[in-house]
C-alpha cells in the first residue's frame, strides 16, 4: 500500500543544494518523490555558530512502514557522507520525517509528526509551498496557519527548487 509522507531535508556544509538534490536522488526506489518545495536558505537552529542552512520539503509516496522510512532515511544520510556530530550542529544531510499520511507515532526513535515542526518557520515556510491546507493530525491546526505562529523575517527563497536537475 502506498503511503504519502513529507519529508524535511537541510544542508549547511559543503556544496549545499547539491546536498539536497543528492538526497532527493538518492530516495528512489523505495522513496518516490512526488513533489519538492522551493529551497530556502535559512538561519541555523539550536546552535547559532554554524554557516546558513539549505532547507526544503519532499512530498513522497513509499510502501515502507515509518520505522522502514526512518532506517533508510539515516542510511541514506550516512551513504552521502553525513558524520556524527553534536545536537543541532552542522550537517552535510540531514532527513526527518515530517508526516507519514495522517498517523500519531509516539515510540522511540520515532515521533511523528515531527514534534518540534510547528516552532520552525524553516520546516514550515516550505510545507506550506506544497501542502497549505493539509492539517496537522495531533494540533488540529492548518500548516497555513501553523506558519502565520512563527518568525520567517530571516528565511529567503534560494532556488526554485524541484526534485531534480531539471530545474537548474
Amino acid at each position: 500500500m502506498r503511503h504519502v509522507a513529507f519529508l524535511a531535508l537541510g544542508s549547511n556544509i559543503g556544496d549545499r543544494l547539491a546536498n539536497l538534490r543528492a538526497a532527493i536522488q538518492a530516495l528512489e526506489p523505495e522513496v518516490n518523490p512526488t513533489e519538492c518545495s522551493p529551497v530556502y536558505e535559512t538561519p541555523p537552529w539550536g546552535y547559532t555558530g554554524q554557516p546558513k542552512f539549505l532547507n526544503q520539503v519532499v512530498m513522497a509516496e513509499t510502501d515502507l512502514s515509518p520505522a522502514d522510512l526512518l532506517v533508510y532515511l539515516k542510511d541514506i544520510e550516512t551513504g552521502l557522507g553525513r558524520e556524527k556530530s553534536f545536537r543541532y550542529g552542522p550537517r552535510l544531510i540531514d532527513l526527518d520525517i515530517l508526516f507519514y499520511d495522517h498517523q500519531v507515532i509516539d515510540s522511540p526513535p520515532l515521533t511523528i509528526p515531527h514534534p518540534r515542526m510547528q516552532n520552525r518557520g524553516f520546516v514550515l515556510l516550505p510545507l506550506v509551498d506544497l501542502a497549505p491546507d493539509f492539517k496537522h493530525p495531533v494540533l488540529g491546526m492548518r500548516m497555513q496557519d501553523l506558519l502565520a505562529n512563527v518568525d520567517t523575517i530571516d528565511i529567503d527563497l534560494y532556488s526554485p527548487g524541484g526534485c531534480g536537475e531539471q530545474n537548474e
